[in-house]
């Protein structure tokens, strides 16, 4: 799986997701995210036709969405959203929230989609340890990849460093924190000192922390602005005084709305 990806959240209008997957794969993205929420798998699948690029070359995520969990509906969900998207296989599906009483049938139904070859990796998308302790417990497979909400106002230490312990991937969901960061001061002063963008600044710190990251943009140039990431680095400390800005804020829901602690 690439380091850096393009996120397809909230771009339904069709002329706008195609031009910003096409920027993303021009600028050499090949890592593109979506879901079946989204609205805009038929999209996403017709942009990757039309680039012309090898299937092998490119690594497609999708998520099941949570009326549609348990164990048959996910298994059709997923059929739907395979040929939404147009593929052979998927590289990454995804359980997109953890549903009380939902989750642990459609990580059955995850399992038997991997065993059989329709996925090539399967995970899930906003789970705490918790919810990942049940799934070990569940089948000798684990999640390949937790995708979480994780940037600087959130940086999720204690929850990386568990998925790390398990073998998990992490990868960076709201990376920019929609937007919110940009007048901060720590991030602004590092921009100077190294000529990048608070944007660039904070895909780094992820970069560095072997997190994947895939910040959603419809711009073409902060699409190919947000790939520049991989020619600088930035110290300990600077890493350190970015840790220091976390107060565990999120904008996107908590997880224990889908599925509260007993």
């Amino acid at each position: 799986m690439p380091w850096l990806g393009l996120g397809v959240w909230k771009v339904k209008e069709k002329a706008e997701l195609q031009r910003a997957v096409a920027a993303a794969l021009s600028f050499g993205y090949r890592n593109i995210d979506t879901a079946a929420v989204y609205g805009n798998e038929e999209g996403v699948g017709l942009a990757l036709r039309n680039s012309g690029l090898p299937r092998e070359e490119l690594f497609i995520t999708t998520k099941l969405w949570n009326a549609d969990q348990g164990y048959e509906s996910a298994l059709a969900s997923f059929e739907q959203s395979r040929r939404r998207l147009g593929l052979d296989y998927i590289d990454l599906y995804l359980i997109h929230w953890p549903v009380k009483n939902m989750y642990k049938d459609s990580w059955r139904a995850m399992v038997k989609l991997y065993e059989e070859g329709y996925v090539r990796a399967i995970g899930v998308s906003n789970f705490q340890s918790r919810h990942l302790e049940v799934l070990q417990q569940l089948s000798p497979i684990i999640p390949a990849v937790n995708q979480i909400e994780l940037h600087p106002r959130n940086t999720q230490k204690p929850l990386l460093a568990d998925c790390r312990r398990r073998g998990i991937q992490v990868q960076a969901w709201s990376p920019l924190m929609r937007g919110q960061l940009m007048d901060e001061q720590t991030l602004q002063q590092l921009s100077t000192r190294y000529n990048k963008s608070v944007a660039q600044i904070i895909l780094r710190w992820n970069i560095q922390q072997r997190i994947v990251t895939i910040p959603k943009s419809v711009t073409p140039q902060r699409i190919a602005e947000n790939s520049q990431i991989f020619d600088f680095e930035l110290t300990a400390g600077e890493m350190a005084a970015i840790d220091q800005l976390n107060e565990d804020l999120r904008t996107g829901k908590h997880p224990d709305e889908f599925d509260p602690p007993d």
